[in-house]
């Protein structure tokens, strides 16, 4: 397995619909915060479901390209606030792992055919 362009991620591409939104924490956006959506129920979709945020903590969740959206489905968002290192990203999480169990998650999103969604902005805390 390697990182060429020979088609689409994950094999044949369901549907994907826009989910964008802003970070902050404490009050401040952040960037380069993981956002990861969870599928609540399994879907056809084998690849990870996420963004990274800006500088202005602005995301637009991504399946097989960056920003392409999610499929259909109801999801758990959750975040983890690391650091690239050697083009990994990792490393401790600046939120003591507060904000990266889905089990957990408070954020939840339903995607429906057709509607793009803006979650506006998501507060999370430090403490």
């Amino acid at each position: 397995a390697g990182c060429g362009s020979d088609g689409p991620q994950g094999g044949p591409r369901v549907e994907t619909f826009p989910i964008t939104g802003t970070v902050t924490i404490d009050g401040q956006p952040v960037e380069t915060l993981l956002v990861v959506c969870h599928p609540v129920e399994k879907g056809p979709v084998p690849t990870t479901i996420s963004s990274f945020t800006d500088k202005e903590g602005k995301f637009s969740i991504g399946t097989y390209e960056s920003g392409d959206g999610a499929p259909e489905g109801d999801y758990k968002l959750t975040f983890k606030w690391g650091q690239w290192n050697m083009g990994r990203y990792g490393g401790p999480d600046k939120l003591n792992d507060r904000y990266t169990d889905a089990e957990k998650s408070e954020v939840t999103v339903s995607v429906k055919k057709g509607v793009p969604i803006d979650l506006g902005t998501i507060a999370l805390t430090t403490n």
